[in-house]
């Protein structure tokens, strides 16, 4: 489902996905959100795709909004999947940004999206809304506080100032710290990795590391219960239990 903003190719169970707007930076038009949206759609909707991994073209990430746009009208939001087609979306299966050059605004808050973050010693991250006489509304400021201490997230939010690749990974930000333009294999190498995992088990196990933290202590096992009992029923458990004591590799069926 590639587009002229947005290309997508597959590698097994990969679904690699690159904005590309290389003269721009990967800024976001509404090219890019409808683009981004439909590869989105993509990934859930093909039982053979497990994992998606986002990327930019030309040696950066993406830069954000594009503000030329934005300052002749457009708003590059869809309804229902938020900012770029994507920062609302919440896809059940995992996704990993690969990130090289700038992650910066919105691409910054695209990556904040992604369940895991790989990148090159060359990148940098920032929120630099508040300089423009924005706010970082897709997201950022609501994940930010999660991902790093609270002054450390005040201090970017308020300043608008970048960071390095290297202090994001010193505060657990970052899976991987690649060198540069590593950042897009090393991230196919995790997906893979995942992608070998029995993928209802992998999407259970994402729904609740992600949902968790807003439960109740004394109904969070309750409500785990709704997302991992279906899976000790299925019959990927028993093929896993039975390839274990048969010494071999589990063939997953996805039920």
């Amino acid at each position: 489902m590639s587009t002229p903003a947005v290309h997508t190719r597959t590698e097994g169970a990969l679904l690699v996905i690159t904005i590309d707007r290389p003269e721009a930076h990967n800024a976001v038009n509404m090219a890019v959100a409808q683009g981004l949206r439909l590869a989105l759609a993509e990934l859930n909707d093909r039982s053979d795709l497990r994992v998606g991994v986002i990327t930019g073209a030309g040696g950066h990430f993406c830069a954000g909004m594009d503000l030329k746009a934005f300052a002749q009208g457009e708003r590059p939001w869809i309804a229902g999947a938020g900012f770029a087609g994507f920062t609302e979306a919440f896809p059940k299966k995992p996704l990993i940004a690969a990130v090289e050059g700038y992650a910066l605004a919105g691409g910054f808050e695209i990556a904040l999206a992604c369940d895991m973050i790989v990148a090159s010693r060359a990148a940098s991250f920032g929120l630099p809304e508040v300089r423009r006489g924005l706010v970082a509304a897709a997201g950022g400021l609501l994940r930010l506080p999660g991902r790093f201490p609270y002054h450390l997230a005040m201090e970017i939010a308020l300043t608008g100032r970048q960071i390095s690749a290297t202090q994001a990974h010193g505060h657990g930000l970052l899976n991987r710290l690649v060198e540069p333009g590593q950042a897009l294999q090393t991230a196919c190498e995790l997906a893979a990795e995942v992608a070998a995992n029995a993928p209802l088990a992998v999407a259970a196990s994402k729904q609740i590391v992600q949902r968790s933290h807003g439960w109740p202590v004394d109904t969070m096992f309750a409500q785990q219960r709704a997302y991992a009992d279906p899976v000790l029923d299925s019959a990927d458990a028993k093929e896993g239990a039975t390839a274990f004591a048969e010494k071999r590799t589990p063939v997953w069926s996805g039920s």
